[in-house]
């Protein structure tokens, strides 16, 4: 498969309003370059440092940037095309900020190979919670806490666990799997919160993404994390108003729904989502901006669905919430 790399050119304020516009529209695998940020830390925290060389910290400021990849196909396209029209918006917009230039600039035709060694120049281990440890099949980690890890090699679609809101699912679903669970991942991407899920030890994850390169992808990810494929069903659709998808995905089965999209599609999927609950199961929802927290909850309610936790990091919101 052929990528399309797509950088926009902002200032390190207009990282969170681009970053919100690029998760309204879907895109969550976002890659940000901000020199200003790096130096910053280098000199706010250099007790904690014994040497930092020198000419990293006189190397000239650069613009900052933010880079995602689409795949090129028509369906890349139509990323692409919403990705200028969500740039075009905030340039109309007053954000009170200089948000810099928002000039996009793409480069066509990029290979699997030279799209995965992008990743790896800047994609390293991670933990997360207590339990969780993220791993890009090319490095090698020490893993002295015995944590579960999900090996992922980032391939062809997007969910590296790196965005804000994919780290707040994973730290409410540590607290809700156990090994009777029932997991659905709507909107599964790489299949990173389902196949965790499976290795907190749940019994068995139902995973679907409008995009059929996800099914691929959350298959291969499930084997690089040894995951069985007996407990992982991985399909493709629009969970929204496919009536055949939302009778295979099955209903009052699921001990844990999650949902790490955007505000929009959650509120359209909620009354879904509470035929697909078991009483008393829970939904993680994730992928909103603070600004829409109550329309959130609004449609929660409506769908017979109780709010019983919500978890901020930066600009994002997890709500997690009960089917009464």
């Amino acid at each position: 498969m052929e990528w399309t790399e797509v950088k926009i050119y902002t200032s390190t304020e207009g990282i969170e309003p681009v970053t919100a516009a690029l998760l309204e529209i879907g895109v969550n695998g976002i890659q940000v370059e901000d020199d200003n940020e790096l130096k910053d830390f280098l000199n706010t925290s250099s007790q904690y440092w014994d040497y930092v060389d020198e000419e990293l910290l006189n190397k000239p400021v650069g613009e900052t940037k933010i880079t995602v990849y689409v795949s090129d196909n028509p369906y890349g396209e139509e990323i692409l095309l919403n990705i200028k029209e969500a740039m075009d918006r905030l340039r109309s917009m007053d954000l009170g900020i200089d948000p810099g230039r928002l000039h996009i600039e793409t480069v066509s035709n990029l290979n699997d190979e030279e799209w995965l060694n992008k990743w790896k120049d800047y994609y390293k281990p991670f933990n997360i919670g207590k339990r969780i440890l993220i791993k890009p099949v090319w490095e090698e980690v020490e893993n002295p806490e015995n944590r579960v890890v999900f090996n992922i090699n980032p391939g062809h679609v997007f969910g590296t666990g790196l965005h804000q809101t994919t780290q707040l699912c994973m730290l409410e679903l540590e607290k809700y799997i156990n090994e009777n669970s029932v997991v659905a991942d709507l909107g599964c991407g790489s299949g990173i919160l389902s196949i965790v899920s499976l290795l907190l030890g749940a019994k068995s994850a139902f995973a679907v993404d409008i995009d059929a390169n996800a099914i691929k992808t959350a298959y291969e990810n499930a084997e690089l994390s040894g995951v069985d494929k007996s407990r992982y069903y991985v399909t493709s659709g629009n969970v929204t108003d496919d009536v055949k998808l939302q009778d295979e995905i099955g209903y009052d089965k699921y001990d844990v729904v999650v949902a790490n999209i955007i505000a929009d599609v959650i509120c359209a999927i909620c009354p879904v989502v509470t035929k697909q609950l078991k009483k008393g199961g829970i939904f993680i929802a994730s992928g909103i901006i603070k600004e829409r927290i109550d329309d959130v909850y609004a449609a929660l309610k409506e769908c017979g669905l109780k709010a019983v936790s919500t978890n901020i990091k930066d600009e994002w919101v997890c709500i997690t919430s009960e089917k009464e």
